[in-house]
């Protein structure tokens, strides 16, 4: 088994996600006492979303680099990004280190070839919505993903960074990106990401209305695939 060097902490809550989940499938493929080999780096989230906010991704790209750095140095085999948003970083981080970064929008456009859909609808923070890094990857990949209005997006964006990435699950905000969702469908989505790895604490991606990828859990099965292939 390869050791898998996790950079979390963005947020704490989904990295949670990622730890359970890489042990749980990992005793499913293997059986018995077995769990996954994992180095965690965790980072102060609060700086980051302040660097977000002023949008210095060069800062950013920086810490995320030197964590990479960090875990390779460790033992890591892989890098993993326990955050979507942050792929934005992801070419600082490979030019980094000597190991491969196990993208999530690549496992993302893997799932969603599984599942035979070609017009995903993308919930995430505004600038995984908004800016290309990850949208262009997916179009690459053959999809045509589409977004929320502009008020959806502000309004999903405040309920992952004010309720979910603090722990925060309310039913008002599950009513409400339900909605997102009803309208995205109906503007012609087949399918529906969950590009935020907090998504899933608040919506069952088994009970959505049409097929859906929980980016969290494409990540950590690609990621197995990498460490016990």
């Amino acid at each position: 088994m390869k050791t898998l060097g996790l950079i979390g902490g963005i947020s704490a809550e989904s990295t949670t996600v990622y730890y359970q989940q890489l042990n749980r499938r990992v005793r499913e493929r293997l059986g018995g006492l077995h769990s996954a080999e994992l180095i965690l780096w965790s980072v102060d989230f609060a700086p980051i979303a302040a660097l977000q906010a002023v949008e210095d991704w060069t800062e950013t790209g920086r810490i995320l680099a030197e964590a990479a750095r960090k875990l390779e140095a460790a033992g890591a085999g892989a890098i993993i990004i326990c955050a979507n948003t942050m792929h934005i970083n992801a070419p600082q981080v490979e030019a980094a280190v000597a190991i491969p970064l196990i993208h999530i929008a690549d496992a993302t456009a893997a799932a969603l070839s599984a599942k035979g859909v070609s017009r995903p609808l993308l919930l995430a923070t505004r600038f995984t919505m908004e800016k290309p890094f990850y949208r262009d990857r997916l179009e690459r990949a053959g999809f045509s993903v589409l977004t929320p209005n502009a008020g959806d997006r502000e309004r999903l964006h405040a309920i992952i960074y004010d309720e979910l990435c603090q722990g925060v699950i309310l039913a008002d905000s599950r009513v409400a990106v339900t909605d997102i969702i009803e309208r995205g469908l109906a503007n012609g989505a087949d399918s529906i990401i969950f590009g935020c790895t907090e998504i899933g604490l608040l919506l069952d991606a088994d009970a959505m209305p049409a097929p859906t990828v929980d980016t969290a859990l494409a990540h950590v099965e690609a990621a197995l695939d990498f460490a016990l292939g």
